[in-house]
């Protein structure tokens, strides 16, 4: 069974939403992932980190923390920040809420997370920080080897849309 596991720790300034999830699509990479799947996982992990900047941490200084991790076929990313916390979770994370209406924030984050991956779970406590957990299994098996041809085109496919970026 294929197992890897990586954490990355950063500023939590909007500019590194970006960094963020090219990062973690590199890492995704060793899966073999469609093009799809790749997007899902950037999209849910921009939400994620946006929430930490803008919610969290409300736009002042912090740390948010991605941790990822390939067991099997299951791809696992955690987003963690020590921010204000949320008094709510199961309030959150319903579609529109939103406690920044004046800043034309959608109240979408958890919703598009939780449509892009295989599952979702949110623990957050005021004061605490926020801890978001999204795991999406990719069965797309490699064709010659995770050194091989395929695994190159793959690995050319995502540099193209992160350069499109």
């Amino acid at each position: 069974m294929q197992q890897n596991k990586m954490k990355l720790e950063f500023d939590s300034r909007p500019c590194n939403e970006g960094f963020a999830r090219v990062a973690v699509a590199a890492f995704m990479t060793q899966l073999n992932p469609t093009l799809e799947e790749v997007a899902d996982v950037k999209t849910a992990v921009s939400e994620a980190v946006t929430n930490a900047i803008i919610h969290g941490y409300e736009g002042g200084a912090g740390t948010i923390t991605i941790r990822c991790r390939i067991e099997g076929e299951t791809f696992t990313v955690e987003v963690e920040d020590t921010g204000k916390g949320i008094a709510d979770v199961k309030l959150a994370m319903e579609p529109l809420f939103t406690t920044k209406a004046e800043c034309d924030r959608a109240g979408m984050g958890f919703s598009f997370m939780e449509a892009f991956m295989d599952s979702l779970e949110v623990h957050s406590a005021p004061g605490q920080g926020t801890f978001v957990r999204m795991t999406k299994k990719i069965t797309r098996p490699m064709a010659d080897g995770p050194s091989g041809y395929q695994r190159q085109k793959t690995e050319a496919k995502i540099e193209e849309i992160c350069r499109k970026e």
